[in-house]
């Protein structure tokens, strides 16, 4: 299957992200103003399909980003270890009072009709000081890189990550690994330097470098600046809206060979209808929907990313990929955290129709 992309046979990363990582404070199902506890989750929305593509497909992955060498900074890397992602770090010392730090993200889980709510504390991060020529790009690429990938979350964390991300997606270019990009429109850290007129600038740059595009019918419109019906006015689980825009996306940016996204009718915190969808070089294809029961949502758009790459790099057909995403995502949102704690063989069971039937 080729999708319209030259994806390499081989080559000694699979996969290579380009991101920030950050740990997540979690204290469940109690608010933040109440919490006397939390679980700790580290995270990333780059870092996350890394993860999901080595702990629970199996591929060689890697991860390049800013480690501060500090105990929060050893606690993230002992992670990234456990998920068996190869770090490439650009290193920060940090200061004991001040930092640089590694980005904090607080979220609880909501309950029921309280939905959840999340916040940042990304005052002084390492990430966002990255800055182009942080990494050796000829060194990193040159044992060969079949697929990289980067996110709007990074991009938009200052002026200068922005820039990393083209350079970088040029030098993965060069190299001939397919590129993929995650809108991930955020427009609480875009506007805080720069708002929309920004992130389209930036994002616009980037996408000009890109194989593979991941956003909904808003991240389109917004990010891109690709006008198209209001986002609002379908059910979310109808994809007329995101393929009203594909159109134009493609006709603005050719070099963009798929489109996908995922599809989510939330009807309380703890119960969504789930699916997702895909344009690949002119054709579209659809998952199936399920009901979830949503233990912890975040991390459900990566986790159908990483299926779905993963589709794609093992040469499934288009609508297989499109169903092993699907179903990544909707198993990760029954493990608590940010990244995945399934298997390749419960991906591909529920794929093809599995059950929560026990397994004895």
């Amino acid at each position: 299957m080729s999708y319209g992309l030259n994806i390499r046979k081989d080559g000694a990363l699979d996969f290579l992200s380009l991101g920030a990582l950050v740990h997540r404070l979690d204290p469940g199902i109690i608010p933040f103003r109440k919490a006397t506890r939390c679980d700790i989750h580290v995270s990333g929305g780059e870092f996350n399909v890394a993860a999901n593509l080595s702990d629970c497909f199996r591929l060689n992955t890697g991860i390049a980003t800013a480690m501060v060498d500090y105990p929060i900074g050893d606690l993230i890397a002992e992670r990234v270890r456990a998920m068996g992602v190869k770090p490439f770090y650009k290193r920060f010392k940090h200061d004991g009072v001040r930092g640089p730090n590694m980005a904090t993200v607080y979220s609880d889980r909501g309950q029921g009709v309280r939905a959840p709510v999340v916040f940042y504390n990304r005052c002084n991060e390492a990430a966002g000081q990255l800055k182009p020529g942080d990494f050796n790009w000829n060194e990193i690429f040159g044992g060969g890189v079949r697929w990289f990938h980067s996110g709007g979350i990074f991009a938009a964390l200052s002026e200068t990550t922005g820039e990393l991300i083209v350079e970088a997606m040029k030098a993965a270019k060069a190299a001939g690994a397919v590129t993929s990009f995650d809108l991930n429109y955020r427009q609480k850290l875009w506007d805080i330097w720069g708002g929309q007129s920004k992130a389209l600038d930036v994002l616009g740059r980037i996408v000009q470098h890109v194989d593979v595009l991941v956003g909904n019918e808003e991240d389109l419109q917004k990010g891109l600046g690709i006008e198209g019906q209001d986002v609002e006015a379908k059910s979310k689980l109808d994809p007329s809206a995101f393929y009203a825009v594909i159109d134009k996306a493609v006709k603005k940016f050719p070099n963009v060979k798929i489109v996908a996204t995922t599809l989510r009718e939330v009807h309380s915190t703890n119960r969504h209808t789930w699916g997702a969808v895909a344009w690949v070089n002119g054709k579209t294809f659809q998952s199936p929907t399920c009901e979830l029961d949503v233990l912890d949502r975040v991390g459900g758009g990566d986790g159908y990313a990483a299926g779905f790459f993963y589709g794609l790099l093992t040469g499934a057909s288009e609508q297989e990929a499109v169903n092993l995403g699907w179903s990544h995502g909707a198993l990760l949102t029954t493990f608590p955290g940010d990244t995945t704690m399934a298997t390749v063989e419960q991906v591909k069971a529920f794929a093809k129709g599995g059950s929560a039937r026990i397994q004895r």
